[in-house]
Formats: structure tokens, C-alpha cells, sequence
């Protein structure tokens, strides 16, 4: 046998070598999975093997209500959806709108600053819930032509006036983050103060607080619930009825479900834009 052949080890050498002795990483994820999985048996022992477990789980986790009730707690989930892609948008432009006012340098543009954030700090200061109130039930109470009750499109304006500020202030972030001397070099090129925050400053500065902007896309869609106290029959009004009609409290569980169909791979989508970006930054600082 030759020397080469004796230093290359067979392919069965080679996986009781890697048995042995394996990568840094998989003794850490194998703790962490023995651990994961430990804490969960004991989780759901203590749970089943409580006093009052079968009471719960008819009331709760009733898997042939489940069944029977998760088409009609789908399709109330389409109001859901259908609130938030109009005021999605309304709320992205409005929200630019009152960061890009209240960025506006100058003494001239002060009661225009000083309004934006007396809106912001307001709406953000207040409950959601007592703003959908206000705007649903106030504003069609005065009895205006063309401000007739809609539950739907008051549910559209409030989220809108609510989630408006809060992403504002993300924006206002993402401006604020741009190095000052960007907009100096755009200022000595010859463009002026509009067109430097609209060709310079904003695309950079929306670039950077993507993430963020879809955090607050998660929250929107959690707060549409709160617009069933309109009278929109949406997932959550839905899952009330049923609830009252037949006191079990499952069809909550399919709203719930629902919602986490939707809101955690929009986190992990989230999760994988910021760790895309870091490895940008990373590879552009080398």
C-alpha cells in the first residue's frame, strides 16, 4: 500500500472522525434542541395533566369547532386584508408627508413643523382604540354630506390617521440617519434644498428604514381587529358572533391562527432583509 493512500482516510473513517469530534456549531444546536424540546414536554405535561385541562380544551381547543367554523372565520379574514392594502399605502405617503414636514429646515416652515408633531405626539399618545372610536362614530354623528356612517371606510381613515404617525417618526429616523454631508454635496452641485431631500436624502433614507416600515405592516394588520367595535365584520367580529351564539371560544384560537399565518413570515421576511443588509455593510466596509 502506498503512502498516499494510507494519508487518505476512507470515507467511513471520515464520518466516525466527524462523529467524534463535530463542527463547533453542532454541539450548540444539539443543546439548544435537547433543551427546546425538554422545555416544551414539560410545558405541555403540566398543562395536560392539569385539574381543569378537558374543561379547557372543549371551551378553547376544540378541534371539531375548529373544522366547522374556520371557512367563516377565513372569509371574515378577507376584511382584514382588504383594510389594510388601501390604507397601507395612504399610510406610507402620509407618513413621508409628515416626516418630510417636519424636517423642513428654517424659521419660515416653523408653524408648519410644530403642527406635525403636535399630530404626531397626539395620535401616538392615544390609544388606538380611542381613535378608531372618535373617527367612526364623531365624525359621521355631525351629519355632514359625504361623511355618512361606513364602518369600512371610517376603519380605513382611522388606521390610517393612527398608523400614519407612528411611521413618520420612522422615516423622520431613516432622514436623520443620512450623513449631512450628502446634502451638502448635493447643495454644491447646484441642486436646490427640494431637490436635494427628493433626489438624495429620501431614497437613502426610505432604503434604510424598509425594515422598520414592515414591523409597522405587522402591527397595522393586528390593530385591524380593533375596527370590529364599527361594526366591520371582520376575522375577530366573526369569531365574537360565533362565540356568542354557541359559547366556545375556539373560533378565537382560528383567528389567531390566522393572523400567525401571516404575521411570522412577515417577521422572518423582516429578520432576512435586516441580516442582508448587515452582510452589505459588512462586505462594503472591507
Amino acid at each position: 500500500m502506498s503512502d498516499t493512500s494510507r494519508a487518505r482516510p476512507s470515507r467511513s473513517q471520515r464520518i466516525a472522525e466527524s462523529l467524534r469530534h463535530p463542527p463547533p456549531g453542532a454541539k450548540a444546536v444539539a443543546i439548544a434542541t435537547v433543551s427546546t424540546i425538554t422545555v416544551l414536554a414539560v410545558a405541555a405535561f403540566a398543562v395536560v395533566n392539569s385539574p381543569g385541562w378537558e374543561r379547557v380544551q372543549t371551551t378553547f381547543f376544540n378541534f371539531e369547532v375548529f373544522g366547522e367554523r374556520f371557512p367563516q372565520v377565513l372569509h371574515a379574514f378577507r376584511i382584514n386584508i382588504q383594510l389594510v392594502l388601501p390604507a397601507q399605502g395612504l399610510i406610507l405617503f402620509g407618513g413621508l408627508i409628515l416626516a418630510v414636514l417636519r424636517s423642513l429646515p428654517g424659521p419660515v416652515f416653523f408653524p408648519i413643523r410644530a403642527a406635525a408633531v403636535v399630530y404626531i405626539d397626539i395620535v401616538r399618545g392615544l390609544p388606538s382604540i380611542l381613535v378608531v372610536y372618535v373617527i367612526g362614530f364623531g365624525i359621521p354623528a355631525l351629519g355632514l354630506p359625504g361623511f355618512e356612517p361606513d364602518p369600512f371606510r371610517w376603519a380605513v381613515v382611522s388606521l390610517t390617521l393612527v398608523w400614519s404617525a407612528y411611521v413618520a417618526e420612522v422615516y423622520r429616523a431613516g432622514i436623520d440617519s443620512v450623513h449631512p454631508s450628502q446634502n451638502a454635496a448635493a447643495r454644491s452641485l447646484g441642486l436646490s434644498a427640494f431637490q436635494s431631500l427628493r433626489y438624495v436624502v429620501l431614497p437613502q433614507a426610505v432604503r434604510r428604514v424598509i425594515p422598520p416600515l414592515l414591523n409597522d405592516s405587522i402591527g397595522l394588520l393586528k390593530d385591524t381587529a380593533l375596527v370590529a367595535f364599527l361594526g366591520t365584520v371582520e376575522a375577530f367580529r366573526r369569531a365574537q358572533v360565533i362565540q356568542a351564539a354557541e359559547f366556545n371560544f375556539t373560533p378565537y384560537l382560528i383567528t389567531a391562527v390566522l393572523f400567525l399565518l401571516v404575521t411570522i413570515p412577515m417577521s422572518r421576511f423582516v429578520d432576512w432583509l435586516v441580516a442582508r443588509d448587515r452582510r452589505r455593510q459588512l462586505a462594503g466596509a472591507q
